[in-house]
């Protein structure tokens, strides 16, 4: 972990360190590099990797679905058994913990209650000489969710993208997850019944976004994407957008911190590792407007660690993408904040809601010592399925309108079109399309 002064290195420096990689950029570790290369034969990039999958899944369906799904993941997978049944998920609830059960519950309570607020409406209204101008919301059709399955389960994930798309109406929702041997996680199936997806695949990876993406015999062609994944699956995302539509390219998992000197450094490193556990390419940046405070944060970085099932991990983002920063004062701590764009950003400080107004990329704002990020990833109720690598500049988080479409609405009687025709007729000309012209002068 690095602790940089904004004063001494400069901002141009900190806006270099705070600038993401794109994904096409992301390196391989060594072991799944040479894990790989004893699959396909030869050393490849990620992004040939994921070519390679997706093209030979669009041109062999359920055979090369099956056969990376063996060498990619050991498991064994054909048509009657890639299909989650109603047998496994009766099984699956029946093998949760109580307390785990509720808590899903209460999660998927919360959440259909803050997406049911978003729901746009479809509207029309009436302008001069009976011309009538609106629009239409209609849900998509079918979708499919991809829900990591690697080193760890995300019941919260499923929940996260099925729900708001069963809000918006959408007509089928199917959901791809890896397996290990064959079995899903069971609070994985409880929270897909909870959010009423349709239909459960057993399988994961850059091969699973190629099957929804192009349907197989198995696996039906979907409408759209949505969920996170590891790097072959965000590739495969952006590797198959305009066949079918994606919610956006979800990288590894970000926090970025404000703290002031109300800061408790105790909260502030806590943090720091709740993403840092995901993924040894997560990233967490704390930017501290007090220097013995950054320290103070480094020195309880070092002690929680410690004590982390999952230290390897935390350990590995931390020395690879853990950074503290002492700024000058809260501006220029937005400054950088705004530049990095981060997925989860939390305001430790003393008077968050002065601060919101001034933030402008971020996925999410956490505010005050009371809302840590981990609140938003499983009960408050907004999607935490969130733009990553800098993408918080464009990209939105996940919502209902996600999985909807806008479709517009336009009658004219004859004279509300004989009022407009000049226009358009020399509008049309002007660009040279004499057809556009005549098409409204036959109507005079």
């Amino acid at each position: 972990m690095r602790l940089i002064n904004s004063v001494e290195v400069g901002r141009e420096r900190i806006a270099q360190l705070l600038s993401k990689k794109s994904f096409d950029e992301i390196e391989l570790s060594e072991r799944i590099r040479e894990a790989n290369k004893k699959i396909f034969g030869r050393d490849l990039s990620a992004v040939e990797i994921v070519r390679l999958i997706v093209g030979e899944v669009r041109a062999r369906g359920d055979d090369a679905v099956f056969e990376f799904t063996r060498k990619l993941d050991g498991t064994m997978l054909d048509a009657k058994n890639i299909l989650v049944d109603e047998n496994e998920i009766d099984a699956a609830e029946q093998m949760i913990e109580r307390d785990i059960k509720n808590a899903l519950e209460r999660a998927a309570a919360n959440i259909k209650r803050f997406h049911e607020e978003q729901m746009p409406r479809s509207w029309i209204t009436y302008r001069d000489h009976g011309s009538i101008l609106g629009q239409t919301i209609v849900p998509l059709e079918r979708v499919g969710i991809y829900v990591p399955g690697g080193t760890a389960a995300y019941p919260s994930s499923v929940l996260m993208n099925a729900i708001p798309a069963r809000v918006a109406g959408v007509g089928e929702i199917i959901m791809c997850v890896p397996s290990k041997s064959g079995a899903v996680n069971p609070n994985v199936l409880y929270a897909a019944k909870l959010a009423g997806v349709d239909r459960i695949y057993k399988i994961g990876g850059a091969q699973a976004i190629a099957a929804m993406a192009f349907g197989t015999a198995t696996i039906p062609r979907v409408d759209k994407i949505t969920g996170p994944g590891n790097i072959f699956v965000t590739l495969a995302k952006k590797e198959v957008y305009g066949h079918c539509d994606i919610d956006m390219l979800a990288g590894p998992s970000e926090i970025l911190i404000i703290a002031d000197e109300s800061a408790d450094p105790i909260y502030a490193a806590a943090d720091m590792l709740s993403q840092a556990e995901h993924d040894p390419l997560s990233c967490s940046i704390v930017i501290a407007t007090d220097e013995g405070l950054a320290h103070k944060i480094a020195v309880e970085v070092e002690r929680q660690l410690k004590e982390l099932p999952r230290r390897e991990i935390a350990q590995a983002a931390i020395e690879r993408n853990g950074l503290i920063i002492s700024a000058r004062n809260i501006d220029e701590a937005v400054e950088f904040a705004n530049i990095s764009a981060p997925e989860h950003l939390e305001l430790l400080v003393k008077e968050p809601f002065t601060v919101l107004p001034k933030i402008k990329n971020a996925g999410a704002v956490f505010l005050g010592a009371y809302s840590p990020e981990p609140l938003g990833d499983y009960l408050a109720g907004p999607n935490h399925v969130l733009p990553t690598g800098g993408t918080a500049r464009y990209f939105s988080v996940l919502n209902v309108e996600t999985f909807l479409r806008r479709m517009s609405v336009i009658s004219y009687s004859r004279a509300a079109l004989l009022e407009a025709a000049e226009d358009i007729e020399k509008l049309a000309r002007a660009e040279g399309l004499e057809a556009h012209a005549r098409a409204i002068e036959e109507r005079r």
